[in-house]
């Protein structure tokens, strides 16, 4: 197989990420497309973040996390209500989706895949931290598609 990779139908690496996915606005998923999947993968994981969001927050922001993702899932539609993975809690204290709402500037927001060798036993509502301790040493491949979010 190929690299890994991520990419949007709905904007492309480092460009503007639509209105409509933003928190204030309809507040769904972008459409993602994933190619290159490893074969000894098990299950994949993605977790969105704004690093952006350190000086008016005090932290990088949390937006979606999600896991045990089928390692066949070749695209995960707008507005994607996965019954095949798991989500996360996201910063907003929401599980799911929370859409970029940059409170100061245009922020970068980083929708991070990661194609796992196994599936992994979290309980729902897990946050970013916990997945990340889980998947660490079990990262098969991993890709990074940004965007970009005007205030």
């Amino acid at each position: 197989m190929g690299e890994l990779t991520l990419t949007s139908p709905a904007f492309d690496h480092g460009e503007r990420i639509p209105e409509k996915y933003g928190y204030d606005a309809e507040n769904v998923n972008p459409p993602l497309e994933i190619e290159g999947v490893p074969d000894e993968a098990e299950s994949l994981a993605l977790a969105v973040d704004d690093p952006d969001a350190i000086e008016p927050a005090g932290k990088v922001w949390d937006h979606w996390v999600v896991w045990n993702v089928p390692p066949e899932t070749t695209e995960i539609p707008e507005g994607w209500e996965p019954d095949d993975a798991e989500e996360g809690t996201n910063d907003f204290g929401e599980v799911g989706y929370g859409g970029p709402n940059p409170p100061d500037r245009e922020h970068r927001y980083r929708f991070k895949l990661f194609a796992l060798e196994t599936t992994l036993d979290l309980p729902a509502g897990t946050d970013v931290e916990d997945l990340g301790e889980a998947v660490e040493g079990r990262i098969v491949a991993q890709t990074q598609l940004d965007g970009a979010f005007p205030a």
